[in-house]
């Protein structure tokens, strides 16, 4: 069982979320590491994921993500889905479909999913199974946060491995919305990047906004979780994007949606 530093129960949050939650996000924040913190070498196309000097090759990314039923959305699948990095393809998933008993809150996105993810994270690590990840990648954001502090960093500190905020819907943080940031890569100077630093108007960079193909105006949002600095987390996803999302979130998302609908009428529900 994951030993969490926080109580839930079916109305939410025992305490107020004022003070609950945010003396609990406070607690967490104050052990993010925002650069790089890992033994192995941040893979490129151009080196071919080699390895060089001491570090050692990044073997399998992790992907993350948390489907709901649309009958009934508190019933939902939890999904660990680990990637060869060479590849990119799945080598190992695991899932467990629960009852979900605590509301979405806006801001505390985590304290509703991240114990379903460390669930799976932490039978995973119990079994020392081979294909443990090295880096995470989590459909939800990292720093990218009303309080910077996401779902991304939320579970990076909580399982002490490198995370990285993958969003695709942006929410107002610090002066930026969605509609803001696509109007920016609209412009005629950014209408040809792939990327563009999300900047609020404290001029803090809270991320970056990438497309992945030429033109489009629906970016995913990159934010740094835990462990890892933003230059690293940038090229980890470029590396994984054949599509829109990249590959271990969308491989997360669309695995953990047709186990939950082969599953639902068979499986025991934890709650």
């Amino acid at each position: 069982m994951v030993m969490l530093p926080y109580h839930i129960n079916k109305n939410g949050l025992t305490c107020s979320e004022e003070l609950f939650g945010f003396r609990t996000q406070d607690l967490l924040k104050r052990k993010l590491v925002l650069e790089d913190d890992f033994g192995w070498k941040v893979p490129s196309k151009e080196s071919n994921l080699g390895g060089s000097g001491n570090k050692e090759k990044l073997k399998y990314i992790g992907g993350v993500d948390i489907s709901f039923l649309k009958e009934d959305p508190s019933l939902a699948c939890g999904a660990v889905v680990v990637l060869d990095a060479d590849t990119l393809k799945v080598v190992h998933e695991e899932f467990d479909i629960v009852r979900l008993q605590v509301p979405y809150i806006p801001g505390f996105l985590a304290f509703r999913e991240a114990p379903i993810l460390l669930g799976l994270l932490e039978k995973m690590k119990t079994n020392a199974h081979p294909f443990y990840p090295q880096l995470l990648m989590v459909d939800g954001n990292g720093l990218l946060h009303p309080r910077g502090f996401g779902l991304a960093c939320h579970l990076g500190v909580l399982a002490n491995l490198p995370t990285i905020g993958i969003g695709k819907n942006l929410h107002h943080v610090d002066g930026l919305s969605q509609s803001e940031v696509r109007r920016r890569l609209e412009t005629s100077e950014n209408c040809d990047k792939e990327l563009i630093p999300l900047i609020g108007e404290s001029r803090k960079v809270w991320g970056m906004a990438m497309r992945s193909t030429p033109g489009s105006s629906k970016p995913i949002y990159i934010s740094v979780g835990h462990r890892i600095s933003l230059d690293s987390a940038v090229k980890v996803t470029k590396l994984c994007s054949k599509f829109r999302v990249p590959e271990p979130t969308r491989q997360a998302d669309m695995r953990s949606k047709v186990f939950l609908r082969q599953q639902k009428g068979s499986i025991h529900v934890t709650t």
